[in-house]
């Protein structure tokens, strides 16, 4: 019986060539979706559409949690000048593609491990390059929408909370702490994270022929290392608002 010392010396000798070996594979599926144009609408609507209900719940509540508590205490304490900064900064730049991400991965991102471990046959082109597509054009889509929701949930909490702000003094705030950087940042950083994604999904998926009790641990392990790798993205993004 292996110890926990055992353990963990294997994982890392093996780790170098994991590594290489998840590079390799996304390689292969960039070079495979950029040279070949496989339908994605059945992807897109299974990524993108059918997520919308639990992102528009996502973007309500982080407009409750968040946006409403930040523009009433911020009203309170005579700093609505932040309001926008801080709309942007929390809402837009971070928390939306950081959720958006986290959802599909937990969702969409599980459902393609299960697909392609099932799979008989181990195309790239035909069940990785429509899946890496899909999964960009979704995640950029519903970060938008988490975004918009929030920001909307936001001012409607304020609202009802009788915070005397006008919806064109709002979207005035907003407008003002919005750079076109941020567009850019954002729809990079979406798009960067639905290719996580679906890359590290789609190499669970393919890695090898499982039987359907190891598909939970494959699942479990695709989502954890979505979820890092989103992470460790998200902290180069924050090195370059900083340095900007």
């Amino acid at each position: 019986m292996q110890t926990w010392v055992d353990n963990l010396g294997e994982r890392a000798l093996h780790s170098p060539a994991g590594l290489r070996a998840r590079w390799r594979f996304a390689n292969a599926a960039l070079t495979a979706a950029l040279h070949v144009r496989p339908p994605i609408a059945e992807f897109v609507w299974r990524y993108g559409v059918r997520q919308l209900p639990i992102v528009a719940l996502l973007g309500a509540v982080l407009g409750l949690l968040v946006v409403g508590q930040a523009v009433a205490l911020l009203q309170q304490v005579g700093a609505r000048h932040f309001m926008g900064t801080i709309m942007v900064t929390v809402v837009m730049r971070e928390l939306g593609p950081l959720l958006t991400a986290f959802v599909l991965a937990a969702r969409a991102g599980t459902a393609t491990v299960v697909e392609l471990s099932l799979a008989g046959e181990r195309k790239m082109r035909e069940l990785v390059a429509p899946r890496l597509k899909a999964f960009m054009i979704a995640t950029i889509c519903l970060t938008i929408y988490l975004i918009f929701i929030a920001l909307a949930a936001g001012y409607l909490v304020a609202f009802l909370r009788g915070v005397p702000l006008r919806l064109a003094a709002y979207c005035e705030e907003l407008a003002d702490a919005l750079h076109w950087m941020d567009f850019v940042f954002v729809g990079v950083k979406a798009a960067l994270f639905g290719a996580v994604v679906a890359v590290v999904s789609c190499f669970h998926g393919m890695e090898q022929r499982r039987r359907l009790e190891e598909l939970p641990q494959a699942t479990t392990r695709a989502v954890v290392e979505s979820l890092a790798c989103c992470l460790a993205l998200d902290a180069v993004f924050l090195a370059g608002y900083l340095v900007r």
